[in-house]
């Protein structure tokens, strides 16, 4: 059974017996050891080491956080996006302008978060020259926008559409402390700022899904921390889940029954008010420092959520028996349905090609 269709029958509780064996990405470190250890130069990962992407989308990974890269279908964030520039640099590190009108520090030589200095959305009287980048516009689509619509439906692995973040961009264009002054002292704006882009979500919905069926939406959020959520569960009711309604009113008109957001973080406190909201497909559920057990959601909520990801990647570090613990925990949500494992983020500098490949053959020889 190819990987569309099996993705299918696990969401939806059918028939199946396998587990779909998925590499999502890995640190550039991790990568650069795999190469030292025998992965081909430039070599296609997924072909490598005989795994699925994790879904197949129209714009790439960077997009994801709203400004758009050549090559993609659709521009889902700010249009046109703020002019980018070095504005420091030396052996180290470089001061960047970024496209959503940030300033970070990023690291040249080793993987880092990038350290934020500096933001062009301050407060409330900024939102206007955000939103005017935030309305629809026919030149948001490329000119051949119809060819990658035909490979995505045309691909083996399940198609998903972008529906991008209604409220990770405004904390990563404000920084927490902003939005959170935003949220209390001019709420209106905030509500305002989420549902402008769940308006131009759906807009985007409109020009894409009449020409091509989809499996799943994704949208990225990281709307926790280690203590929970970023917002109040009464902010998000009030601001955020309408933009959220919207948007699964808009897929429901295409038969769109799987909305899926990934969130870092603590989402237990928030996994109520997204269902509610009618988010029904969690990712990636982290173990480590936030502790999620996919098995103890799935006790809460029973089938109506479902989830990808509650591998402990860390466990990769500490060899075959810890992997093996960590498979045969998740094991009974296999069996059940509507959870897909995968390591619950990116695969760091600690596991070996050899260990990862192992993984992938254990997972490989699961059969329910």
């Amino acid at each position: 059974m190819r990987y569309r269709d099996l993705y299918t029958e696990i969401m939806f509780y059918g028939h199946f017996d396998a587990m779909p064996v998925i590499h999502w990405n890995e640190w550039q470190e991790t990568k650069e050891r795999w190469i030292r250890e025998g992965m081909p130069q430039g070599a296609d990962e997924h072909v490598f080491l005989g795994a699925s992407p994790m879904w197949e989308t129209l714009i790439s990974s960077d997009s994801w956080l709203g400004v758009a890269h050549p090559g993609d279908a659709i521009n889902i964030g700010l249009f046109p996006s703020f002019a980018e520039e070095v504005l420091e640099e030396d052996g180290d590190s470089r001061v960047l302008k970024n496209g959503d009108g940030t300033i970070s520090r990023e690291l040249k030589n080793r993987t880092s978060m990038p350290q934020f200095l500096g933001y062009s959305f301050k407060n409330a009287s900024n939102w206007d020259e955000y939103k005017r980048r935030l309305l629809p516009d026919p030149a948001r689509l490329a000119p051949d926008a119809d060819i990658m619509i035909r490979r995505l439906s045309e691909s083996d692995s399940p198609a998903c559409f972008p529906i991008g973040s209604l409220m990770g961009w405004l904390r990563n264009w404000m920084g927490l402390e902003n939005m959170s002054y935003l949220i209390h002292d001019a709420r209106d704006v905030f509500c305002d700022v989420i549902m402008t882009i769940a308006n131009l979500t759906c807009w985007t919905i409109d020009q894409i899904l009449p020409r091509l069926k989809v499996d799943l939406a994704h949208g990225w959020e990281d709307m926790c921390g280690v203590n929970g959520p970023l917002i109040s569960p009464e902010v998000f009711t009030e601001c955020v889940a309408p933009g959220y309604r919207k948007i699964r009113n808009k897929l429901d008109e295409y038969k769109v029954r799987l909305l899926e957001i990934d969130t870092d973080g603590d989402v237990l406190q928030f996994s109520r008010n997204l269902l509610d909201s009618g988010v029904n497909v969690l990712f990636p559920v982290e173990v480590g420092t936030f502790k999620g057990d996919a098995i103890a959601l799935r006790k809460k909520y029973g089938t109506d959520l479902r989830m990808m990801g509650n591998f402990d990647k860390l466990s990769l570090e500490k060899g075959r028996h810890a992997v093996s613990s960590e498979i045969e925990r998740l094991l009974p949500l296999m069996r059940q349905g509507g959870y897909i494992i995968m390591p619950d983020h990116m695969i760091t500098p600690g596991v070996s090609l050899e260990m990862y490949r192992w993984y992938l053959d254990e997972l490989r020889a699961l059969s329910f």
